[in-house]
């Protein structure tokens, strides 16, 4: 690791592993709504592991009075989510949006927020910012919950999804979306308390292996046996997305992989930082990203040499612009991150 991010590392009490998983499951959402590839849930069930290493955050910042914890949760995840909000409310409204009463979701996003078709892209990505913003106003009283009796809790916590999938069924409008994203991924956040009191740590390997692998398994064989539309997506298959997530994230969690070979590049370091102290900016608006980068490519194809020397046609290409984008809104937006934090603004961390 480079020397200043080991002092900054050592200075906040940053785990920085977690900073290099924040990184690369931001790498996969943007990859996978670029390409819808299914097999990268499989590969690295990314929502569930954010949800992880929040969880484990989240206890952390318990230590301290919840109360203010809760002030200042809410301030960074809410201001961003403001702006995004009010560029993408106006280009909203000029493609016909007639906003209701349910415009103030976009204030307090307890439910997800309204907007139109032609938006639905951009607006879509709020469920995660939506379930991250209850587990957090729940979290003070479901950490006391978990500390009471910590395995008992978290295996229990898979019951809610069970229920909803297999029994009663998910109700319909933003409280069955609500209830259904909380339960699939109640495990995972548990999972991030479980890390911070290190009960992982004083799991057996061959244990907690043992219980891991079934619960992938099982993930894997409920999607075989009930396909969205003849996909095995996770993102469309709730029960298997809890399981699979579960078992995924509860051996990267207990075996937690170093990246001392990543970090001391500094380059590589460079990145991980800036992805970190630019996540929400990155995440709200990766989408934008992706839609924007659709014209600007159409305007491309009016050049006679970059038509002839580019893969306009391509996905690939189409992925690349969109992280020129996605840098650009976060030279542009990203400070606002610095804003809600009570830091300093600056273009870049």
């Amino acid at each position: 690791m480079a020397a200043s991010s080991r002092a900054a590392a050592a200075g906040t009490g940053r785990d920085r592993s977690f900073d290099v998983l924040r990184a690369v499951a931001l790498v996969r959402v943007v990859t996978y709504h670029t390409f819808e590839w299914p097999w990268l849930g499989y590969v690295f069930p990314s929502m569930g592991v954010m949800f992880a290493l929040a969880g484990s955050l989240m206890a952390r910042s318990l230590e301290r009075p919840a109360a203010g914890v809760l002030r200042g949760r809410l301030r960074r995840l809410l201001i961003p989510v403001w702006l995004f909000g009010l560029v993408l409310g106006v280009a909203m409204l000029m493609h016909g949006w007639v906003p209701g009463p349910d415009v103030l979701l976009w204030v307090l996003p307890v439910g997800d927020p309204p907007g139109n078709a032609w938006g639905e892209q951009a607006w879509a990505v709020l469920w995660y910012l939506r379930a991250y913003l209850w587990f957090v106003l729940v979290s003070p009283l479901l950490l006391r919950l978990f500390r009471l009796a910590p395995l008992p809790v978290l295996v229990l916590s898979l019951v809610p999804v069970v229920v909803l999938e297999t029994v009663t069924g998910v109700p319909d409008g933003r409280v069955g979306s609500a209830l259904s994203d909380a339960s699939v991924f109640l495990f995972c956040w548990l999972l991030g308390f479980a890390h911070r009191d290190g009960v992982l740590d004083r799991l057996r390997a061959p244990g907690t292996v043992g219980f891991a692998v079934p619960l992938m398994a099982v993930g894997a064989w409920w999607a075989a046996g009930h396909p969205a539309e003849g996909s095995y997506d996770l993102d469309d298959i709730p029960l298997a997305q809890a399981l699979w997530s579960a078992g995924f994230v509860l051996l990267l969690l207990r075996f937690r992989p170093r990246f001392d070979g990543l970090v001391r590049h500094r380059v590589a370091d460079r990145v991980v930082t800036v992805f970190n102290a630019r996540a929400v900016t990155v995440y709200l608006w990766h989408e934008m990203a992706l839609m924007a980068a659709v014209p600007l490519i159409d305007l491309m194809w009016e050049v006679p040499a970059l038509e002839r020397h580019l893969p306009l046609d391509s996905l690939w290409w189409q992925f690349g612009v969109a992280w020129v984008l996605i840098a650009v809104a976060v030279v542009c937006f990203g400070w606002v991150e610095d804003v809600a934090a009570r830091r300093k603004p600056r273009l870049l961390p």
